[in-house]
């Protein structure tokens, strides 16, 4: 009798391994959903669409984008988390979702747990903008004159436990400053305060921030990527003035927890292939996005230690979500 359990079971196993298989070797074969955790029209709608029409072109099915806003992105990663695990549903996750989001609030969902990574396909640095009558021009000459009017300077964000806010946070913790925060219902309502010179300084999203630099309006003194940005190659990187300062709003393709091996494979690959495009590579420059490409474990390493130093600076800063 137990020989007979031990051969149907081997059957299963073996029914199973082949139907996987044969998934993988078929997919895809029909169109898949990239669910967008965030409304239409935003980065990472827009950076979806313009990877996502590439891709379809290297998978052979169309990759149809799926707009599922609302918490923070919680429900279209919620959504995306608790799909068969078959390759036909895949989410754009971003720091936000996965980095920020579990440390500030309760989730439905696990992010190491319930979910596969696929790619690291992309970054938007921020930078660091001050009113163009502020007395600084450098970053060192921001911090030395916070240093001298301690708890007289403010800083605008786009709200509590946006990464607007933590990057300000992370650079007041390095810089040792004390600056008042101004949390506003997005960064497009505190530009007007910020030229007024009502607001003194505010890390703004590359591509909304550097408009108002380029038509004389504000001041740019730094980038927060570690390396100088290709998209506005005149910003010397704030960690040139503070060493190993970084804030980047990440991208990366996942799918639910237990997405075949070969699924994962057939996705990452169309992912740099099409990151590789230089149309992309161009509509994305214009988007404010750095295009990366990674394997799935890298994915992983890069999303750990961005959700280790957020919560680091979470915790220490005593942050709250709105």
């Amino acid at each position: 009798m137990k020989r007979i359990l031990f051969l149907q079971a081997c059957a299963a196993a073996l029914c199973l391994a082949v139907s996987s298989s044969g998934l993988a070797q078929g997919y895809p074969s029909k169109p898949v959903r990239l669910v967008v955790p965030f409304p239409a029209g935003g980065a990472t709608d827009l950076f979806a669409r313009t990877l996502g029409q590439k891709m379809s072109e290297k998978l052979g099915a169309q990759l149809i984008i799926d707009n599922k806003p609302g918490a923070g992105g919680a429900i279209g990663s919620d959504y995306a988390a608790k799909a068969q695990p078959d390759g036909y549903t895949l989410l754009l996750a971003t720091s936000s979702t996965h980095s920020i989001g579990p440390s500030i609030n309760k989730l439905p969902y696990d992010v190491v747990r319930d979910f596969t990574p696929i790619a690291h396909v992309g970054d938007a640095p921020s930078i660091m903008l001050v009113p163009n009558d502020a007395p600084a021009k450098t970053v060192r000459e921001w911090i030395d004159y916070a240093k001298k009017n301690p708890g007289k300077l403010n800083y605008a964000s786009s709200g509590n436990g946006t990464i607007v806010q933590l990057t300000a946070e992370l650079f007041k913790s390095q810089a040792g400053v004390f600056v008042t925060h101004i949390p506003y219902k997005g960064t497009a309502l505190a530009i007007p305060d910020l030229i007024s010179g009502k607001v003194d300084v505010l890390f703004d999203s590359l591509p909304t921030g550097m408009p108002h630099v380029r038509n004389g309006r504000l001041r740019a003194l730094g980038v927060t990527s570690l390396k100088r940005s290709p998209l506005a190659p005149e910003l010397p990187p704030i960690a040139d003035t503070l060493p190993g300062f970084e804030s980047n709003t990440w991208f990366g393709l996942y799918g639910p927890k237990g997405l075949p091996a070969d699924v994962v494979t057939r996705v990452n690959t169309a992912a740099n292939e099409a990151l590789s495009d230089p149309e992309v590579r161009d509509k994305l420059a214009r988007l404010g996005i750095e295009p990366a490409t990674s394997t799935p474990a890298q994915l992983a390493t890069l999303v750990a230690q961005d959700a280790a130093k957020w919560k680091k600076i979470i915790i220490d800063r005593k942050i709250i979500a709105d």
